[in-house]
């Protein structure tokens, strides 16, 4: 489908089965419709034909004529647009000077998950210009040394605004032109990533290489797997648009709209988020959206795929919608086995992370129970008191009913939605509304990331949550440019981030060095809401290495408070979140890096000892 460069040309074919003629028009024949231009209709409503001397970068449109209307179309399959909007087709090759690293998907088990928005992650340029993917990569040894396995963009197909979330793509197979930096700005950017290659001894790129916002997503994914990162994607296969314009796959075949958007080829007549519902019951549109994630698999090389709204395809894609998502889960897990498949679904379903039949075949499924419970005794505990909390509530969320694998859902106190701009405070700032730099805010921050990164399932920050980024955030860097992540404050030693980052770096560090915390086994252990106390167990099933996390949300350190533990004698003090408050913190409260189990049997288990617990902390024992 779309333009494919052969050796003397490049053959075109696009779907438009009720279009009375469709041309093929572009810099290749001055944009004339003539007989050489028309494509030839086969029996399935394909339009297709070989153009000799086409190249890549060529420009170019389907000229369609329709029985409601006749003029320009973009290809649906476009691999890239030019500037600017709305704007034309670019023919491209497939070629990219790739670094064959010999990189690997993680295992579903190792994956910790940042997830960005390439807009605003970092915008050295505003408010001429908003982040782009060659600035993402400049950050990528910030991600590297965090410690997380992957990135996760919000949607980065294009959209017809100057700035989105991205869910209101239109054009599907190119990348937003928005987040490419142009040809004359390119100079800087060449140089800058090249250095990141000389640092591992690398070759670098040439500046042909990264002309494009097609090949600059393509640098973003190799630098990435270069520096252990793995790259998932934001997909929208529930709607398309918000905004469509004469020229997208909206009514593509220019047929008549007195049938109302039933009638519109791609779609049905049901809306959602301001565009519309795919119709999954058209052979081809199901191909279009499973060649789209293939696409991206293999000729991005991303890691997997993080999917909008899987809900709205169940439901509003009915009665086909379900059947959809198992034959797009089947292809994808057939073309990579090892790409990572993580469903939204609301409310959480876990028949979404179940293999067909019964289930729709994504590996994971997106959480809420672990989010909302964190931000509810984070904030409860933001009141000037020592109400109980609903610590009970927090430990039957840790494990979400009807998941079988501790990495079949994903968790975390902040997501794009829930800190976007007039939704909900960001962690710090729900720790202490009026100062989330006071250490109120910042402990109270510590036990919420503390939490998500020791819990069972695949732990997910949201960008700036590793150095205590207090700000609601917004797409709209323009108008919105003081809600930009605040880069300045680690580029200046502000000691309260680099504190937060360290605490952050050390933890998921403690993940790789201590298998228990990335274990199937898990168990409550103890919960007490008048003490605001949570204490669970992890382990490797079959193997031991077992940790034990307790988490203390009181503003008063606790003396002698007796927990259970598994077995007897000595267990290390292997983390302790108190260190972190003004780092290396010289009134720091703790056990001493170690306590001794005695066997007097509580909670259940064999063993327990009398533990200190510092004020608003989270401590992890191992043997």
């Amino acid at each position: 489908m779309g333009a494919t460069v052969l050796a003397d040309g490049a053959t075109f074919r696009v779907w438009a089965p009720q279009a009375r003629t469709v041309h093929v028009i572009g810099d290749f024949n001055d944009w004339t419709r003539n007989d050489a231009s028309l494509l030839t209709r086969d029996n399935h409503g394909h339009w297709r034909g070989f153009v000799p001397s086409v190249g890549d970068r060529h420009r170019y449109l389907f000229f369609v004529v329709g029985e409601g209307s006749e003029g320009p179309k973009r290809d649906p399959y476009a691999r890239e647009l030019g500037t600017p909007f709305p704007s034309q087709c670019i023919v491209r090759k497939a070629d990219f000077p790739w670094h064959e690293s010999g990189y690997r998907t993680p295992r579903f088990e190792d994956f910790v998950i940042y997830q960005l928005h390439v807009g605003t992650f970092f915008t050295p340029n505003p408010p001429r210009k908003g982040g782009t993917f060659l600035d993402v990569a400049r950050k990528i040894p910030h991600l590297a040394d965090l410690g997380v396995t992957a990135v996760q963009l919000l949607p980065i197909q294009e959209f017809q605004t100057r700035f989105s979330l991205g869910y209101n793509g239109t054009d599907y197979f190119s990348p937003e032109m928005d987040f490419a930096v142009v040809d004359g700005d390119l100079p800087p950017y060449v140089a800058e990533v090249n250095r990141l290659l000389g640092a591992k001894g690398l070759r670098g790129y040439v500046p042909e290489d990264l002309r494009g916002e097609m090949n600059q997503l393509k640098a973003l994914v190799d630098l990435c797997h270069l520096h252990g990162l793995a790259v998932l994607l934001d997909v929208v296969y529930n709607h398309a648009g918000g905004d469509f314009g004469d020229q997208s796959l909206y009514f593509f075949d220019r047929q008549s709209t007195d049938g109302g958007n039933m009638n519109s080829l791609y779609f049905t007549d049901k809306g959602h988020a301001g565009g519309l519902v795919f119709d999954f019951g058209k052979p081809e549109v199901r191909d279009f959206l499973i060649q789209n994630a293939k696409f991206f698999l293999d000729e991005y090389r991303v890691d997997g795929f993080r999917y909008d709204q899987v809900s709205v395809i169940d439901h509003d894609g009915a009665p086909c919608g379900w059947r959809f998502c198992q034959d797009l889960t089947s292809a994808v897990r057939f073309d990579r086995p090892g790409a990572l498949q993580k469903a939204e679904y609301w409310p959480v379903n876990p028949y979404v992370a179940i293999p067909p039949p019964m289930g729709a075949g994504f590996d994971t499924s997106l959480t809420d129970g672990l989010r909302i419970a964190v931000r509810n005794v984070i904030g409860e505990a933001s009141a000037p008191d020592e109400r109980p909390l609903d610590m009970a509530g927090l430990a039957r969320s840790l494990w979400p009913d009807g998941f079988s694998e501790h990495w079949r859902f994903v968790q975390g106190p902040e997501n794009h939605d829930v800190v976007y701009d007039g939704r909900e405070l960001r962690i710090a700032r729900l720790g202490d509304p009026g100062n989330p730099r006071s250490w109120y805010g910042r402990s109270r921050a510590r036990v919420a990331t503390g939490i998500s990164l020791t819990a069972p399932g695949i732990p997910m920050l949201f960008m700036g949550q590793e150095f205590l980024e207090d700000k609601q955030w917004s797409d709209d860097f323009e108008f919105h440019n003081n809600l930009l992540l605040y880069w300045a404050g680690l580029d200046h030693a502000d000691k309260q981030m680099l504190d937060h980052l360290r605490f952050t770096h050390e933890l998921i560090d403690l993940r790789w060095r201590y298998p228990g915390l990335c274990g199937q086994g898990f168990r409550v252990v103890h919960v007490h809401d008048e003490n605001r106390v949570l204490a669970f167990q992890r382990w490797v099933e079959g193997e031991g290495n077992d940790v034990l996390v307790i988490v203390h949300l009181s503003t008063v350190n606790q003396f002698g408070y007796r927990i259970g533990f598994p077995d007897g004698g000595e267990w290390r003090e292997i983390f302790n979140s108190d260190v972190y408050e003004n780092w290396v913190n010289p009134g720091v409260v703790g056990n001493g890096g170690r306590i001794f189990a005695e066997p007097t049997p509580l909670h259940g288990l064999s063993h327990s000892a009398a533990l200190v617990l510092p004020a608003n902390s989270v401590l992890i024992f191992a043997r």
